[in-house]
């Protein structure tokens, strides 16, 4: 990439400040998160380095990455030195750690509480701007087989295709499931709809002896649990 004079290249910085090098030679862990995103942008602009301007962009966002995955390339783009490539690098980068989140949590994961359902959805609906109905399909171990989702927009009884939901079970062998939709407002107080949903759902399986284990509403940071509340 060619660089403007008086901008802040990295292949221009003396070797200890390179974040490229440091990553080389003293491993990714010792990089701040400032370094490391200065490494997906390559430069800053001419008035700062690319690592002095990801520290101020951090700063906008609390030092947060999950914050600053929610900017959009837009927004990214308001700063002085990130054009619309060092934007969508960003966002690609962001969106790829939250997938492998999710990725690594359902390799691995086998529901033994409501945090451990919390854990394997909250990277994937906990901060949508819409809200989302998603099963996750058990085995008679209470590992995860698949998960999908059922609806996606608002939540009403009238979106659930309790017939789908059975088949997949059938089709999958699961023995159990577990209901998980987002709140956007962050309100963790059940609706109507939402009981009704899950009484619904939970009516169906069991003429098939598939068990409804539980019901979580997940926000950003936390979440209900239905069987917690012992209203399942």
């Amino acid at each position: 990439m060619q660089e403007k004079n008086g901008s802040f290249s990295i292949k221009n910085w003396s070797q200890d400040d390179q974040p490229r090098e440091k990553l080389l030679n003293k491993g990714k862990t010792t990089l701040s998160d400032a370094e490391l995103v200065a490494i997906l942008i390559g430069s800053g602009n001419k008035d700062e380095s690319a690592v002095a301007l990801c520290k101020r962009i951090l700063n906008t966002v609390g030092n947060n990455l999950n914050e600053l995955g929610k900017l959009s390339i837009k927004q990214l783009m308001s700063f002085k030195g990130i054009g619309e490539a060092k934007a969508i690098s960003i966002t690609a980068a962001l969106e790829l750690g939250r997938r492998r989140r999710s990725e690594e949590a359902l390799d691995k994961k086998k529901i033994t509480s409501s945090t451990s359902v919390f854990e394997l959805m909250q990277p994937i609906i906990g901060e949508l701007n819409h809200e989302e109905f998603w099963i996750i399909y058990l085995n008679n171990s209470n590992k995860v087989i698949t998960k999908s989702q059922l609806s996606k927009g608002g939540i009403t009884g009238t979106l659930v295709d309790v017939r789908l939901v059975l088949k997949t079970a059938l089709e999958v062998g699961a023995t159990s499931l577990v209901l998980a939709h987002n709140h956007p407002s962050g309100a963790l107080t059940p609706s109507e709809a939402d009981k009704q949903i899950t009484q619904k759902l939970k009516n169906a399986a069991n003429t098939l002896d598939v068990r409804v284990l539980d019901h979580l509403i997940v926000t950003e940071k936390s979440y209900f649990s239905f069987a917690d509340q012992s209203i399942l």
